[in-house]
């Protein structure tokens, strides 16, 4: 098959992390791909009109979601890795599990859950998760930080909590009501799919999830307990991707999977036996909402929020926040007479302050795509131009910034660093205007504008097969 520009990167990338290790791993053969698309279409067209695909495609069953994801969706959603431990060994792990360290989001760290409740009030966020790790190996921190959140937040903020279960008992579930925790989701996976942990939390904690991978080999287990899940109390049970990373490479690369290609490399089998769950729910009427929650759904969704979440702060009322969280500057590049006479054009007709400025020299224009009728683009070029604003722990002093105080004792650096640089003429202009800053929610880039695409708006469907 011919790859486009952007998946030969991904394979150069997943190569490169990988190096030699990379060998050992079964991608997708071209026949194969046609295959596995074959039978997701036939997934997804059973599921068609059963289950709401919601997220550009990338997540579904989209009604009934946990409270929690419904944050997530929203992007309104903040996961605190309150430690960075683990006593049990999943072998789908991503990360490392062995140093109890900081409670840490987005690489910030926070001593005191002041602090922590001090960020969510300053980002606005609705909804906190305590992730791990295992938070139950630390349970008066976690049991510190859920207090925290909702004592000053209330019902304002949905708090839940992450755990495999083997600490959890009756009196520890009752600690957690106590401290305010609205819902608690449990790993079975890393207890042998065993329910007595969770069966301790129906009735005691308001909403009671399971999140897991889907294990391929364990597909026909999970099937087989839909109905009891749903029959003890299970409120939700939530299906995320396997995925290959450096810490559980060793683990999934023995076992007969088949990777394949993309932003990260995923599991194949681990997507269709979630949709196949799905299906199999939806066909034999269980209502036990099943959601499959996709590696591209957390690796786009969850990164535009955040970008989106940070533009706030940094925002010019030149720059226009795309569908993707990317802050878009249009500028005009001419000679020192053609700039100036439109700058004269956007006085005359009263262009609002701020809607316009000079750039980095008096033969650049920055505007507002409100004045774009103001424009004869035919003596410039157009500059297109992407920044994404991030949380860093300290400024690098390269890009623009701001601190935003959350707490007496701590500040939280947002920075906007340029991501990428487009020169247009001609009819690359007209398309582009056409495109995407008159179409609107259809807008598709291709040709020569195609790398151009992710920046303003996130890329539809499920993962590609290749």
């Amino acid at each position: 098959m011919i790859r486009t520009q952007a998946q030969e990167r991904f394979i150069a990338g997943n190569r490169l992390e990988y190096t030699a290790g990379y060998e050992q791993l079964h991608f997708l053969t071209d026949t194969e791909a046609s295959r596995a698309r074959h039978r997701r279409d036939e997934l997804l067209s059973a599921l068609a009109g059963q289950a709401l695909v919601g997220c550009g495609g990338t997540k579904l069953d989209h009604n009934n979601l946990a409270p929690g994801c419904q944050r997530c969706v929203a992007g309104k959603w903040s996961c605190l890795f309150i430690n960075g431990r683990c006593n049990a060994r999943c072998f789908y792990c991503p990360t490392s599990q062995g140093e109890t360290g900081l409670p840490a989001t987005n690489t910030l760290e926070f001593r005191l859950p002041a602090d922590y409740v001090g960020y969510l009030e300053a980002f606005g966020f609705t909804g906190a998760s305590i992730s791990g790790g295992e938070p139950l190996l630390t349970p008066q921190r976690s049991l510190a930080f859920i207090s925290a959140i909702k004592r000053h937040f209330g019902a304002n903020m949905h708090v839940w909590l992450y755990t495999n279960g083997l600490l959890f008992d009756d009196a520890m579930a009752a600690r957690l009501r106590d401290a305010g925790l609205d819902e608690i989701r449990f790993d079975i996976g890393a207890t042998g799919y065993r329910l007595d942990a969770l069966r301790k939390a129906v009735g005691v904690i308001p909403t009671v999830t399971v999140e897991i991978p889907a294990v391929p080999e364990e597909g026909e287990r999970l099937r087989d307990m839909l109905s009891e899940l749903r029959t003890v109390g299970v409120d939700h049970l939530n299906l995320h991707q396997l995925r290959l990373t450096p810490y559980n490479f060793a683990e999934l690369a023995k076992r007969n999977y088949t990777f394949v290609h993309g932003e990260k490399v995923t599991v194949l089998e681990s997507e269709l036996t979630a949709l196949e769950l799905l299906q199999f729910s939806h066909d034999q009427k269980i209502g036990l909402p099943i959601n499959y929650c996709s590696f591209v759904y957390k690796n786009r969704y969850q990164a535009a929020a955040a970008r989106e979440r940070n533009a706030q702060f940094l925002v010019k009322p030149v720059e226009t926040l795309t569908d993707s969280g990317y802050l878009r500057t249009l500028t005009l590049q001419g000679s020192l007479a053609d700039i100036a006479r439109q700058a004269e054009q956007f006085q005359s007709f009263g262009a609002a302050s701020g809607s316009w400025s000079y750039g980095s020299s008096r033969e650049q224009l920055v505007f507002a795509p409100q004045l774009l009728s103001l424009v004869d683009f035919a003596p410039f070029t157009l500059q297109v131009a992407y920044a994404a604003c991030r949380q860093m722990t300290s400024v690098s002093y390269r890009n623009p910034f701001v601190a935003v105080r959350v707490s007496d004792r701590m500040k939280v650096v947002v920075e906007k660093a340029r991501q990428a640089v487009f020169d247009l003429s001609g009819a690359q202009i007209t398309d582009f205007i056409e495109v995407v800053l008159r179409v609107g929610d259809e807008k598709t880039l291709s040709g020569e504008l195609a790398e151009m695409a992710p920046y303003e708006k996130l890329p539809a469907g499920l993962q590609d097969y290749y």
